[in-house]
């Protein structure tokens, strides 16, 4: 049977880990030309992904109005066609960009924009309503956050939305708006076995929230590949919050911490993916990590976590003590 969460508050059930969909939106380019996607992908092994995921158990697939410019809501929504009763669909908003030039052009975070973007995710997905709906500006102010709340309130009571969220990493920020939203669910934050949130799930426990996990795998550098990535990819010009990479290649100091741990995330069998997934399944019972998949062996490695579940207690203990400094100091 495939482990469960409670998706906060909403009392909406999803599976323990769910699908991220920004890697199968494709190229995405910033102002300046940089990076913001994962590089070319093709759509065909996109779809083939999505139902092997849906195979797997997974029921909840997150992405966002602004990945490929709308691409990849565009192949979900084209993957779930006639399997929309089986998924838990999360996107966001607050980012604008241009289908045509697959250009970011900018934030947004008006409540005239939030209404106009769902109605737009909605085209693209080919559904009547979002399951959850994020804020997707990290650092707005909580104050212009808290001016959405009414209108996402009213999506809620109109029945384009069940619950909304705020994909950010500021604690203060994330409770000041589950405080004010009452149908607030879910946090999505940075977490992984080399980047804790203490703080972050607290609040998540405080308020009755889901923790969903972005960055899950340190954007791949937990899967323990050195594969170069693309001039087209967002880890070839790492961003300065991307600490993972290396002009396209894992960072050295942290594949050396990769590999003090790599023992104890594989001791009971399962991949080094697969124990950095199981670690935070075992870190608390509200995350949702949402590790991205281009391809049906990515699904099937990431998505066999669920049958294995928590990383063993003695394992977690020994990751826990071997990055005792980590836990102590924030990373990056």
């Amino acid at each position: 049977m495939t482990m469960t969460r409670t998706l906060g508050r909403s009392g909406i059930d999803v599976s323990a880990l769910g699908m991220g969909c920004w890697a199968i939106g494709g190229p995405l380019w910033g102002a300046g030309g940089e990076p913001f996607g994962w590089g070319e992908v093709d759509d065909d092994e996109s779809v083939r992904t999505i139902h092997r995921a849906l195979d797997l158990g997974v029921t909840l697939f997150d992405t966002a109005s602004n990945y490929g410019a709308g691409h990849s809501e565009r192949v979900l929504g084209r993957a779930l066609a006639g399997r929309r009763d089986r998924a838990v669909i999360a996107t966001k908003f607050g980012n604008r960009s241009d289908e045509r030039t697959r250009r970011w052009t900018g934030e947004d975070g008006s409540p005239a924009y939030a209404v106009a973007s769902l109605e737009e995710s909605l085209r693209r997905l080919g559904t009547d309503h979002v399951d959850l709906y994020q804020l997707h500006i990290n650092g707005l102010p909580a104050s212009a956050a808290l001016d959405l709340v009414d209108t996402l309130e009213g999506l809620v009571t109109q029945g384009k939305i069940r619950a909304y969220g705020w994909s950010t990493d500021n604690p203060a920020s994330a409770r000041a708006f589950a405080e004010a939203g009452p149908h607030c669910a879910a946090i999505q934050h940075d977490e992984s076995v080399f980047k804790d949130n203490a703080e972050m799930l607290a609040v998540c426990d405080a308020l009755d929230l889901a923790s969903l996990n972005r960055g899950p795998l340190a954007m791949g550098l937990l899967t323990g590949s050195t594969r170069a990535v693309g001039a087209d990819d967002v880890r070839g010009r790492a961003p300065e919050w991307l600490v993972w990479f290396t002009d396209g290649r894992p960072a050295p100091e942290w594949s050396a911490r990769l590999a003090e741990i790599r023992e104890a995330l594989t001791a009971d069998g399962r991949t080094l993916a697969q124990g950095a997934l199981g670690w935070l399944l075992a870190r608390s019972p509200r995350t949702v990590p949402i590790p991205g998949c281009r391809t049906v062996a990515q699904a099937e490695e990431n998505f066999g976590t669920l049958a294995r579940g928590p990383l063993p207690v003695e394992a977690f203990a020994e990751v826990e003590r071997l990055l005792a400094d980590l836990r102590a100091a924030p990373v990056g």
